[in-house]
C-alpha cells in the first residue's frame, strides 16, 4: 500500500471512529437525560396526587374525579396508585393500564424513599411521602411516548449523519491527501526515470520549504555530486583509453613488421602471432570503451538529422563483411503503407551504424552457421529491425543480464569477445529513445528486435 493510500485510510478511519464514538456518547447522554426528565415528571405527578390526598380527610368519588381531571393528558397511558401506611390502596386512577406491584416494593420505598424501574414498555416511579399523621406510598406508571419519539428521531439522525459525513470524509480525505502528495508522486516519477543518460535531472522545489521541498533540495545536491563523480569517471575512461591506443598501435605495427621480416624464425612468428592476437583484443576492448564514452559525451548533443535506417543498415552490412567476409547476412523487408515514414529516424548516423554492426556481428558469431537474417517491418507506427540466427539460446538468468557490461553467456565458449557489444547497442538505442529486446521464437532460434520511434 502506498503512503498516500495509507494516510488517507488512517485519517478516514480516525474520523470514522471518533465520529462514531461522539454519536454514541450523544445518544447515550440524551437517553439518560430523557429518563431523568421523565422521572422528574413522574415524581411531580406522584407528589401532587399525594398532596391532594393529604389535604382531604376522606377519599370519595368526587376527590378521585378531581385528581384524574387534574392530571388528564399529562402523561401517556398513565396509571397511578396511592397506598396508606398500612399498604392499603386508597387511590387508583381511572386508566386501564396496570402496575405490577408487591408489598416488598412498598417496603423498599419506605427504606429508600424512591425507586425508578422499567416494566416492559412502561416506566414506573415510586415515592414514599412521610407526614406527621400518616405515611403514603405512590406508584405511578406511564410511557414516555413523546420522549421516545425524540430519541428515535435522534438515533436516525445520528445514523444518517454518520453514514453521510463518513462517506464525505473518505472522499475529501482521499482527494486532499492525493493533492497534497502530488509533488511526491512527481518526485517519484522523476527518480524512477533517472539513469546514466540523464543524471542532469533535477527536482523543482517551491519556496514554502515543507518536507517535500527539503527532500527535493537534498536530492538535487546529491545528484550534483553523483553527476560530477560520474563525469570524472567517464572522462578518465575516455582519456585513458585514448592514451592507450597510441602505444598499442605502435606495438601492433612493430609485431606485424617483425612477423613479416624473413629473418624471423617460424617459432618466433608463431609466438608473435599469439601476442598480436592478444594486443588486437586489447585494442578492441579500448575501442569499445571509447565508444561508450562517446555515447555519454553526446547524450545532450544528439544529432537531430533525419536518416533512413535501411541505408544505415546496408552500410553496416557492407562494413561488417569487410572485416568478416565469411559472414552471410540475409535481408527481408515487409512492405507497408507507413514504411517510408517509419524508416526515417532522427539521430547520430555513426552511432546507429555501430549499433547495427554490433547486433549483426553478435548474431553471426553466436550462430551455428555464421549466418543471420535481417527483417525490416513496422509495428504500431514503429520501425522494427529483427535479427534472427540459429544456435544455442540463452537461459532466463542470462537473459536478465544480457545488456549488462562484460556479460557473456554459456554459448560464448571458444568465441572471442568482451561482452560489451550488446551493452553498446543498448546505450546507443537509449540515447535515441529506442530499445532492443531478446526472445526465443522457436527452438534453437535467437531473435533480437530493435524498435525505433
Amino acid at each position: 500500500m502506498t503512503l498516500k493510500n495509507r494516510i488517507s485510510l488512517l485519517v478516514s478511519l480516525l474520523f470514522t471512529i471518533l465520529f462514531g464514538l461522539a454519536s454514541t456518547v450523544i445518544f447515550v447522554l440524551y437517553s439518560n437525560f430523557r429518563k431523568e426528565e421523565f422521572r422528574d415528571r413522574l415524581e411531580i405527578k406522584a407528589l401532587s396526587n399525594i398532596k391532594l390526598l393529604v389535604n382531604v380527610k376522606e377519599v370519595d368519588d368526587q376527590l378521585l374525579k378531581m385528581i384524574d381531571q387534574n392530571s388528564i393528558n399529562k402523561l401517556y397511558d398513565e396509571k397511578t396508585l396511592v397506598f396508606d401506611s398500612h399498604f392499603k390502596l386508597i387511590y387508583s386512577s381511572i386508566d386501564d393500564a396496570k402496575i405490577n406491584w408487591s408489598v416488598e416494593d412498598l417496603k423498599y420505598l419506605k427504606k429508600h424513599k424512591t425507586f425508578f424501574k422499567q416494566q416492559g414498555d412502561y416506566e414506573v416511579y415510586g415515592v414514599f411521602y412521610d407526614t406527621k399523621d400518616k405515611d403514603f406510598y405512590a406508584l405511578i406508571s406511564a410511557t414516555d411516548d413523546y420522549g421516545k419519539r425524540k430519541l428515535l428521531f435522534l438515533r436516525y439522525t445520528l445514523i444518517i449523519s454518520y453514514i453521510l459525513f463518513t462517506c464525505i470524509c473518505w472522499v475529501l480525505t482521499s482527494f486532499m491527501v492525493k493533492k497534497a502528495m502530488n509533488p511526491l508522486g512527481l518526485f517519484h516519477q522523476k527518480i524512477k526515470n533517472i539513469n546514466e543518460n540523464n543524471l542532469d535531472t533535477r527536482i523543482a522545489s517551491k519556496s514554502n520549504k515543507d518536507e517535500i521541498d527539503l527532500i527535493a533540495n537534498e536530492f538535487n545536491f546529491m545528484m550534483d555530486r553523483i553527476e560530477i563523480s560520474y563525469q570524472k569517471q567517464k572522462e578518465f575512461t575516455a582519456h585513458a583509453s585514448h592514451e592507450l591506443r597510441t602505444p598499442l598501435s605502435r606495438i601492433t605495427a612493430q609485431i606485424e613488421n617483425t612477423i613479416a621480416d624473413p629473418a624471423t624464425s617460424e617459432k618466433g612468428k608463431t609466438f608473435l602471432t599469439t601476442i598480436l592476437s592478444d594486443v588486437n583484443h586489447l585494442t578492441e576492448l579500448i575501442s569499445s570503451l571509447l565508444i561508450l564514452s562517446k555515447i555519454d559525451n553526446n547524450k545532450n548533443n544528439e544529432d537531430n538529422e533525419v536518416h533512413r535506417m535501411d541505408e544505415i543498415l546496408f552500410s553496416a552490412i557492407e562494413n561488417l563483411k569487410k572485416s568478416f567476409p565469411e559472414f552471410v547476412i540475409l535481408f527481408e523487408i515487409e512492405e507497408s503503407e507507413n514504411l517510408d515514414t517509419a524508416l526515417e529516424v532522427k539521430g547520430n548516423k555513426s552511432l546507429l551504424e555501430i549499433a547495427l554492426i554490433n547486433v549483426l556481428k553478435n548474431a553471426c558469431i553466436y550462430s551455428d552457421n555464421k549466418q543471420a537474417l535481417v527483417k525490416i517491418s513496422t509495428q504500431e507506427e514503429q520501425l522494427v529491425i529483427s535479427v534472427f540466427n540459429t544456435g544455442i539460446t540463452l537461459s532466463e538468468s542470462e537473459q536478465k543480464n544480457l545488456f549488462q557490461p562484460f556479460m557473456r553467456g554459456k554459448n560464448s565458449k571458444g568465441t572471442s569477445g568482451f561482452g560489451l557489444g550488446l551493452r553498446i547497442v543498448n546505450r546507443i538505442l537509449t540515447l535515441h529513445k529506442s530499445f532492443i529486446t531478446y526472445s526465443i521464437p522457436e527452438q534453437n532460434t535467437n531473435l533480437f528486435q530493435l524498435f525505433f520511434h
